[in-house]
């Protein structure tokens, strides 16, 4: 029960985080690139990989702060561990294709799901 209450308490505070980084990112930079987004993602990525390198795997803290906040905050930073992993482990092919397939992959059911959403309304 510990370790649902720490995800769920961490995806809040990290979903919040997120929408009140990007809405003061933006609205210093402007709206006409996604500023905040960028800046959510980028730091994400950058705690998720501090966050690896000292938080025990298999404890309750990581599942509050990698897991809950930063899932919250940003799948990106999931992402990035993910590719950063495979090519440390010298599976840079895989890493390619991990991050390739991600990213066009993402975009291509972004669009599906955006047609479909369109034929519902």
């Amino acid at each position: 029960m510990l370790a649902l209450v720490s995800v769920a308490l961490g995806g809040a505070l990290g979903g919040a985080a997120r929408h009140l980084l990007a809405l003061r990112v933006t609205a210093r930079l402007g709206d006409g690139f996604p500023w905040g987004i960028l800046a959510v993602n980028l730091s994400g990525s950058a705690a998720i990989g501090a966050l690896a390198a000292v938080v025990p795997a298999e404890s309750t803290l990581r599942l509050l702060l990698v897991t809950g906040f930063l899932g919250g905050y940003t799948t990106v930073s999931t992402f990035s561990l993910q590719a950063l992993t495979l090519f440390e482990a010298g599976l840079r092919g895989r890493a390619g294709a991990y991050v390739a397939g991600s990213v066009a992959g993402s975009i291509l059911m972004a669009a599906a799901g955006f047609a479909l959403g369109g034929l519902a309304g």
